[in-house]
């Protein structure tokens, strides 16, 4: 039992390595190995208390006091990764946090150019990676966004169709008629999976009718929906361009960086470092 108990201690140190947080393949959470320590950790005292009413008898089959001893060791090491997990989750939830934070920040500086925006509608800003607000993986997206409705989760009625529609009068350049027949979409189907894509080229529909700030109020709101989705990358570019267009220096070479940072290698990070060295960015 305690070499079996060995085993299955190595191979939960062996699944926390540095870095699995950020594989989306792993099966196992953070919330899954810190259970399964603790499951782990509760054997171990119990195979202890074993070892002790067995009396020196069953301590000495065991492998006398060296078993003790490498129960100890064995303690030790799954405290310290627990404390690791612990640590790894923490930071997790600060990236998450912080990064809510500044998405919310520019939905209310977008606001604030808007004359008819009301700043008490906005609302509470969703985290990013969706959920309540729980660690996620933070993925890097290199992909080509499609031009139609991707493929994926099952659509409700008509949904493919009203996004199509507002796509066609896109390409046909009625960018007014897209423009509302994408919001129309946004106000219909809260929550689709095509919203990322409906709201870029919303964003660069009102965008190419000269309505720059309503233009970055498409794109943050496309990257919030999906902020590592197949259109964040061009979203957030996109609504970092759009604020430098509208004088907002600052916020817009940070919104530059961001895209570099989180979609590091895609074709919307370099065009986002072209952007930023245009915009004088420090």
């Amino acid at each position: 039992m305690l070499r079996a108990l060995t085993l299955s201690a190595a191979l939960l140190i062996s699944a926390a390595i540095p870095g699995f947080a950020q594989d989306a393949n792993r099966a196992q959470t953070l919330a899954d190995i810190k259970t399964q320590l603790g499951q782990l950790q509760s054997e171990i005292d119990g195979l202890r208390q074993q070892l002790k009413s067995s009396g020196a008898a069953g301590l000495q089959q065991a492998g006398g006091s060296s078993a003790l001893e490498r129960m100890d060791s064995m303690e030790l090491s799954l405290s310290h990764l627990t404390d690791r997990v612990e640590e790894t989750e923490n930071k997790i939830n600060r990236v998450v946090a912080d990064g809510t934070n500044r998405v919310g920040d520019l939905e209310y500086r977008v606001c604030e150019m808007e004359e008819r925006c009301d700043i008490s509608t906005l609302g509470k800003t969703k985290p990013l990676g969706g959920g309540s607000g729980d660690s996620t993986a933070v993925n890097s997206v290199t992909a080509p966004a499609p031009d139609s409705a991707p493929a994926g989760p099952d659509l409700a009625i008509n949904e493919k169709s009203d996004f199509e529609a507002g796509k066609k009068a896109y390409d046909a350049g009625d960018y007014a008629s897209a423009a509302d027949l994408l919001e129309t979409f946004k106000e219909t189907y809260p929550g689709s999976p095509l919203m990322g894509d409906a709201l870029y080229y919303r964003g660069d529909a009102l965008s190419k009718e000269g309505d720059t700030a309503n233009a970055a109020r498409a794109w943050l709101a496309g990257f919030s929906a999906d902020p590592s989705g197949k259109r964040a990358g061009d979203n957030l570019l996109s609504l970092g361009k759009a604020l430098g267009k509208l004088g907002q220096t600052s916020e817009a070479c940070t919104t530059l960086a961001q895209v570099g940072a989180r979609f590091s290698g895609s074709s919307a990070a370099m065009e986002a470092q072209t952007a930023r060295q245009s915009l004088g960015c420090q």
